[in-house]
């Protein structure tokens, strides 16, 4: 696909009918004195509309800034973005902007560029994107109020001061010795006078008075960290880090694939080229995984570099906004955050880091649906700065672009201070009498963790399953509890005592009696977290357990208190779902119990062997990190899975060429782009229907076109209903991008669905459910 960004259509290339009664055409006469704003709004179309600037907001508003304009049928003032100012593609259709909402411009025209490419690529509206970019702290102006700033008037003349009072005078002397505005209250208070002499210099002219925003809160606290003990790097950090280093001191844009294992010191090495950007004066910005966000992770960035703003989704609408404005002014080094930090209004960008590059949380999965990995592809590309995509478990579409030569790979294939990579066990669970017999942890595993413990090692237990038991079930009839708005299994909640949808959040009191043949005998079924905790304490007493998982960790700060527990050693067995599986580093964890390695493994979905290995690798990496040792056993029902066996080998080149080599043969991704279209609502009949009519019209505008595209169903969804509404997929298919965008532009405006069904669109999705 060309990275090219297309001209915007103009609002005449769009329905009448979104405009409501035309207004009058402009004479030719008017014409050369009229300036007119190009606008975005946030709405599912491809169009920016003219709009006629009036004069009295004539060099006050900039492309980036916020309006309110008149749009539809009855002219309703809506909030959209100026992305442009030039002249109309048409005369005879334009309204007048209604105010300007922000003073300053909110995006940079690198960002508007960006944000543009963004709304090409992933097939939404450019006003959708923006929407998404700017946070709701930012537009609400969070944390900050209106104040009356009062300061002298540069044109007052001697001859006007020389006659004041006293407090006149006073108050004169204050303002020339502060050198800033300042407010009323704190002229009262230098001056000792009240707001009347204020209000008679302003009268005569000696003083001028604006209303301004001023922020309440401050973004960061300060902290008081221990300075960090040097760290000397090895011949393969030292190797890497050179070749970032000749890119930052070059200017040279470049992506780098750093693929290393676990534990060989990747983070350190982020930490050195971000030192290097900042002595230039420049600011790095480094994306992790949510989960990722440790206290033993930011703490880590956090001594090392005086000035860093952490940006998560748990962040107040205050906190958002006044990190925002001190990135904005530069005055902060290192932004690390979340997928959507990757928008951070950094004025003098150095560098983007992405660790964990393979994480499926860098994909959003709500309009924009964007790729966080992507998006800073194009980035680093418009400000002309190094990528450095870290992990230990690259995708397959990162390892792909390495080995064509597209991005440079750099490996690290070892482990800090010569350490080996832990032994993987594989236990076959279908031949233990324990897991046999209902129980979770297996005979290998148990004896494991009594081993573990007696040495004074700590355990990390791994379950991708939340709640007690995962399905309830009816053995008169065999039936299972499924949520009455989706098509899933409720799963049983024992601390709540409730079953409970994953999907929807739909809550039920567990019944007496099966609700579809209304016999008692109902059976529990299946282990999440909860369960696996319960048999913890009860074949462990005494030992100190803790559960991490979204139910466990609500409380704001108990992720960090959990943590730091297991990190003194109060918490002796540690686990949970994969919230423990990144960002941890604890030297006194001797074992890592993979409780169910096949949670993933039979999903309906061509990406299930690459996560499997990705998840295996990545939990066992949590172990070895110390002289101690450790070790990793891995319960599975499948042994001879050959993700599961190269996981235990620590083998991912082995496993990227197999799979790569059945990916080329089914010609799935990395070697095509899919474009999956769902449609939802409340009807079965219309659902099946319009998916059914949309697959006749994508596939005869791809034959009038010429286009190279493969179409798949429609069919119900793998989840087919989902919070009331049912859904169907279809799946468009082609080498490249470019065929499917034009598709899709071609078709998306012009297919309009029946009432009550609503279709979106996701470019190279993660989750097919």
């Amino acid at each position: 696909m060309s990275d090219s960004v297309r001209p915007p259509l103009s609002k005449s290339n769009v329905t009448p009918s979104l405009f409501g009664p035309e207004p009058e055409p402009w004479e030719e006469a008017d014409q050369g004195d009229i300036q007119c704003a190009q606008i975005v709004f946030d709405l599912p179309i491809d169009a920016v509309f003219d709009y006629v600037v009036p004069d009295d907001l004539r060099g006050q508003l900039q492309a980036g800034q916020r309006v309110r304009a008149p749009f539809g049928r009855g002219d309703r003032l809506v909030v959209g973005y100026c992305v442009g100012i030039g002249p109309p593609q048409r005369w005879d259709r334009l309204k007048r902007l209604e105010r300007i909402v922000d003073r300053e411009p909110l995006l940079s025209p690198r960002m508007l560029e960006l944000t543009r490419w963004i709304a090409d690529r992933y097939l939404c509206g450019w006003g959708q994107v923006l929407e998404s970019v700017v946070p709701a702290g930012v537009k609400k102006q969070a944390g900050t109020r209106e104040v009356l700033l009062v300061r002298l008037n540069p044109e007052a003349t001697a001859e006007m001061t020389a006659k004041l009072s006293k407090k006149q005078a006073a108050i004169v002397e204050a303002l020339r010795t502060a050198g800033t505005p300042m407010t009323t209250a704190a002229i009262r208070e230098l001056a000792q006078c009240g707001d009347g002499p204020i209000q008679l210099l302003r009268q005569k002219g000696i003083l001028q008075a604006a209303t301004e925003r001023s922020q309440v809160g401050a973004a960061h606290e300060a902290t008081s960290l221990e300075t960090p003990k040097p760290i000397h790097l090895n011949g393969d950090q030292q190797g890497v880090l050179d070749r970032v280093l000749k890119a930052l001191r070059e200017r040279e844009h470049k992506t780098f694939l750093l693929a290393g294992v676990t534990g060989s010191g990747k983070t350190e090495v982020y930490i050195r080229a971000i030192e290097e950007v900042v002595s230039y004066g420049r600011q790095a910005i480094v994306l992790v995984p949510e989960i990722s966000l440790t206290p033993q992770t930011i703490r880590r960035f956090k001594s090392r570099f005086p000035s860093i703003a952490v940006l998560h989704s748990h962040q107040s609408d205050v906190e958002r906004h006044a990190h925002w404005q001190q990135i904005a002014r530069g005055q902060v080094q290192v932004v690390v955050g979340a997928r959507s930090a990757v928008f951070a209004p950094t004025p003098h960008l150095g560098l983007i880091v992405i660790d964990e590059e393979h994480e499926t949380s860098f994909k959003q999965d709500i309009t924009p649906r964007y790729h966080a990995r992507e998006v800073a592809r194009k980035r680093s590309e418009l400000e002309g700065v190094p990528l450095i995509l870290g992990s230990a478990t690259p995708t397959l579409e990162s390892w792909l672009r390495a080995k064509t030569g597209v991005d440079e790979l750099l490996r690290m294939p070892r482990r800090v201070e010569g350490l080996p990579m832990p032994p993987v066990t594989i236990v076959d669970i279908r031949e233990d009498a324990m897991c046999l017999g209902g129980a979770s942890i297996g005979r290998a595993l148990s004896h494991a963790m009594q081993h573990a413990l007696e040495k004074g090692g700590q355990i990390i237990l791994f379950l991708n399953l939340r709640g007690y038991s995962t399905v309830v079930w009816c053995k008169a009839c065999g039936a299972s509890m499924k949520c009455p708005h989706c098509d899933v299994s409720l799963t049983w909640h024992k601390e709540a005592q409730t079953l409970l949808c994953h999907s929807c959040d739909y809550r039920t009191p567990p019944p007496v009696m099966c609700p579809s043949c209304e016999r008692p005998g109902l059976r529990y079924l299946g282990t999440g977290t909860q369960r696996l905790e319960q048999e913890v304490r009860t074949r462990f007493p005494g030992v100190a357990c803790t559960r991490m998982d979204s139910d466990s960790m609500k409380r704001p700060g108990s992720h960090d208190k959990a943590l730091e527990a297991f990190r003194h050693g109060d918490t002796k067995i540690l686990l949970g779902t994969q919230m423990i599986s990144k960002g941890l580093d604890f030297p006194n964890v001797t074992l890592v119990g993979v409780i169910d390695a096949d949670t993933i493994l039979h999903q309906p979905d061509f990406r299930s062997s690459e996560r499997t290995f990705q998840l295996i690798a990545q939990v066992a990496g949590r172990t070895g990190r110390s002289k101690r040792g450790g070790r990793v056993l891995v319960q599975t029902s499948a042994p001879q899975e050959p993700a599961i066996v190269r996981a235990s080998r620590h083998d991912y080149v082995g496993f990227a060429g197999t799979e790569m080599e059945h990916r080329r043969q089914m010609h799935y991704p990395p070697f095509s782009h899919i474009a999956r279209v769902i449609l939802r609502g409340p009807v079965e009949k219309d659902v099946h229907d319009e998916s059914a009519r949309l697959a006749t019209v994508c596939e005869a505008e791809a034959l009038r076109l010429g286009l190279q595209i493969g179409l798949l169903g429609p069919a119900p969804a793998p989840v087919a209903r989902l919070k009331s509404n049912f859904r169907y997929h279809l799946q468009l298919s082609a080498d490249e991008l470019l065929p499917l965008q034009t598709l899709w532009r071609s078709v998306g405006p012009n297919f309009k669905p029946v009432r009550e069904v609503e279709l979106s669109v996701d470019v190279d999705p993660l989750n097919l459910r």
